[in-house]
């Protein structure tokens, strides 16, 4: 499991890198949230992956810490969730402004051909 976890953090984190060097801005913004998909992925993997493990502590047993998931990692990575689409909504409002300014989507403001 864990391999299959790492390869898609590293898919994840390689497929942004790529989108980031494209040279639209919607491309770019996409990068940047596939890069954020895959840094919460990995936060969330920090916190042990595993399988049938109680989340609560019964009151009634003396609790041992290695029965038990963190939520620390889970708390991060929802607060990190709720950053990103706050800023991925700014990042799509500025593009929509800067096309509006300057006639293309192009990260330089201009074209190749121009």
């Amino acid at each position: 499991m864990e391999l299959i976890y790492s390869l898609a953090v590293g898919v994840f984190c390689a497929c942004g890198v790529w989108l980031m060097l494209r040279p639209r801005t919607f491309q770019v913004i996409l990068g940047l949230a596939l890069l954020s998909y895959a840094t919460n992925l990995f936060i969330f993997a920090m916190g042990r992956l595993t399988l049938d493990r109680p989340p609560l502590i019964d009151p009634s047993v003396i609790p041992d810490p290695s029965l038990y998931d963190d939520p620390i990692p889970q708390a991060l990575v929802l607060t990190a969730i709720v950053i990103g689409f706050a800023t991925t909504a700014l990042f799509l409002v500025m593009l929509i402004a800067s096309r509006g300014f300057t006639g293309t989507d192009h990260v330089d403001g201009v074209e190749k051909g121009e």
